[in-house]
């Protein structure tokens, strides 16, 4: 994470004093992906525990069992070592956490439902775990606009869930859409299922609100779909994986929900096939085409295997 010396600070300063921005050098074993530790930052003391608890009373884990799954990673193979899991509730709990772990130079690892397959959202070493799980509020929804505004600990299918009770449906639609969280998504940019129709994030996202490395609290949740007044600040934090600041509550702009879906499953004798497909459902579908997905004869042959469910259609063509 980052760390400045001055909480007053705002991009410019909080970022040239902060320890990523100052190149600090990773030394990597030959073989490993495991960075050693920089001995410039400092290390979990008692009286850090208890300023943490001063703050959140019941949002402080240090239990070792409990601290296990957070971690790891959802494929067990990445691990850390962080001794504690901070879980704020408000955005102004998160700008306290990091103005303190700032001028302690205590390392920070955001975290939201930790699904990443790249290790990513663990822990390297001893750094301090921030889980966005208790920030799961829906704020507010207007039905005119299409917008919704919440926290960014909710979980995706929740959201999901809340928008299809009201004719509408979340623009991202992910495998782990019951675990990830949103501020996870935007963090990250997740594509998803839904790409092809919607977009990526940085179209749907109209707002945010996130909290820099020193504690100032970045307040851009414009709800406007079209506003041309000034820096766009949101596009930065919308894939920058917890390097910039941490993301506490987002807007988004949600469509309407379909009044009907239907999935094809084709089989194609070659990959060439597989784009003159593609190629044609996006002329007869047009804008209504939601997802389009390709699996090789190897793919399918593997699921039969594992799963020993029986595939659609005959298994013995080279895509699908």
């Amino acid at each position: 994470f980052f760390f400045g010396r001055h909480p007053r600070a705002m991009f410019r300063r909080a970022f040239a004093q902060s320890a990523i921005f100052r190149r600090i050098p990773l030394q990597l074993r030959w073989g490993s992906a495991k960075a050693e530790r920089d001995d410039r930052f400092a290390k979990l003391q008692n009286e850090d525990v208890d300023f943490f608890k001063q703050i959140l009373p019941t949002g402080v884990v240090t239990d070792s069992d409990q601290l296990e799954r957070y971690n790891a990673d959802w494929l067990n193979q990445w691990h850390g070592n962080s001794q504690v899991v901070l879980k704020p509730s408000t955005t102004q709990q998160v700008s306290h956490i990091l103005s303190y772990c700032n001028s302690r130079r205590l390392a920070v690892c955001p975290q939201g439902g930790n699904t990443g397959l790249v290790g990513g959202s663990v822990p390297v070493h001893d750094e301090i775990i921030v889980s966005l799980e208790r920030m799961r509020n829906v704020i507010e929804f207007d039905e005119v606009s299409g917008a919704i505004t919440c926290e960014a600990g909710c979980v995706l299918e929740n959201l999901d869930t809340y928008l299809n009770e009201r004719g509408f449906a979340m623009p991202l639609d992910l495998g782990a859409k019951g675990t990830c969280q949103i501020g996870g998504n935007v963090a990250t940019n997740a594509g998803g299922l839904r790409f092809l129709r919607y977009g990526s994030l940085h179209q749907n996202v109209l707002g945010l609100k996130a909290v820099l490395p020193c504690g100032t609290v970045i307040d851009h949740m414009n709800r406007l779909k079209k506003d041309n007044t000034g820096y766009d600040l949101k596009q930065l934090f919308i894939g920058s994986e917890g390097t910039l600041g941490i993301i506490t509550e987002l807007c988004l702009q949600v469509p309407v929900k379909p009044l009907s879906v239907s999935v094809a499953l084709l089989a194609c004798p070659s990959f060439a096939d597989v784009q003159k497909t593609f190629v044609m459902a996006k002329q007869h579908c047009s804008e209504i085409l939601s997802a389009c997905e390709f699996m090789d004869a190897r793919s399918v042959q593997s699921f039969i295997e594992v799963t020993g469910k029986t595939f659609p259609i005959d298994p013995d063509h080279q895509f699908y």
